[in-house]
């Protein structure tokens, strides 16, 4: 599910009440996008990924930034974690506060990063634009598929 083209925001707090799937092999997120990606290629237009899980290690959280200058392919990404026990037995609120200084990355009320604008230019900080929200189930891939698939976990479902 993604809103690009009906939704879009710059600054604020977002967030999703959500169940995740579980099992080796899955990768859910829940993510935002610059809305000039088709004319400002990733990572240029940002990318804040408000929870990421990956099947092979289900109990972290993920919160992440990819900017121009802070990102996976560069190994410069900046990001943090949460240990949740069993995040996908039930409902956990994801949440980000964006505002112009900073990031503030949440689940339920716990915060554990904060990514800050360090005033440098667009290339660490591309958040002074809207983003589009996404929401998806990724299986295998460069990350969620490290360890494989068990083919034996399906179907799955993530709940919002």
């Amino acid at each position: 599910m993604q809103t690009k083209g009906l939704f879009s925001q710059q600054y604020g707090r977002f967030e999703a009440r959500i169940k995740i799937p579980k099992g080796q092999g899955m990768w859910p997120a829940f993510w935002m996008l610059g809305t000039d990606i088709d004319t400002n290629p990733w990572p240029a237009c940002g990318e804040i990924d408000i929870m990421e899980d990956v099947g092979f290690d289900p109990d972290v959280i993920h919160g992440t930034v990819h900017t121009g200058k802070f990102n996976h392919i560069a190994h410069t990404a900046k990001g943090g974690t949460i240990n949740i026990a069993k995040p996908y037995d039930g409902f956990h609120l994801y949440a980000v506060e964006w505002r112009p200084d900073r990031i503030d990355f949440f689940v339920d009320k716990s915060k554990y990063f904060t990514f800050h604008n360090e005033k440098s230019g667009d290339a660490a900080w591309p958040y002074d634009k809207p983003q589009y929200l996404i929401m998806n189930i990724a299986i295998g891939g460069a990350w969620g598929g490290q360890k494989g698939i068990d083919e034996k976990i399906f179907p799955q479902r993530m709940y919002v």
